[in-house]
């Protein structure tokens, strides 16, 4: 990573690994990570996931193709992080239909998870919000994501 780059994740087999360092601004009075800020965290290492494998989310939406939306999401919250903390967080696809993903995300201290999710993203049309296919070539990315067991 160059210094005028974004930060950036990284493909290792099926599992996507994004780094993150706590920040002041992350942390709560008591100095532990804000809960929604996990969400955050979760946010941009599913973007960076799918950038990383091939998956263009802004070509598709500039396109009037579609984006994705959270259609549900589970989380548990282990143990906080905390102000300066190197987290990692490591993300998988479970699973995908025609129109949606299942995504496992774990956010990683070394080793011990401090907060895990299952998100459901699923592909909406721009302008009714309904759910509709995905592009062919991103369920061919998700095959091949869940293939490398």
């Amino acid at each position: 990573m160059t210094l005028d780059q974004p930060q950036r994740g990284r493909l290792v087999g099926r599992e996507h690994r994004f780094p993150v360092r706590v920040f002041f601004e992350d942390t709560d009075l008591s100095g532990v990570v804000y809960h929604a800020n996990y969400l955050r965290y979760m946010e941009r290492a599913r973007s960076d996931m799918l950038s990383v494998a091939g998956i263009d989310q802004r070509a598709a939406f500039d396109a009037g193709e579609g984006y994705y939306v959270v259609a549900d999401l589970s989380i548990r919250y282990r143990r906080p992080a905390r102000l300066d903390d190197a987290l990692v967080v490591v993300t998988t696809i479970k699973g995908f239909t025609a129109a949606s993903a299942t995504i496992h995300q774990r956010v990683m201290l070394d080793r011990e998870v401090l907060t895990e999710a299952e998100v459901l993203a699923a592909f909406v049309a721009p302008v009714s919000g309904r759910p509709r296919r995905q592009p062919r070539e991103w369920l061919a990315v998700f095959e091949r994501l869940l293939e490398d067991e």
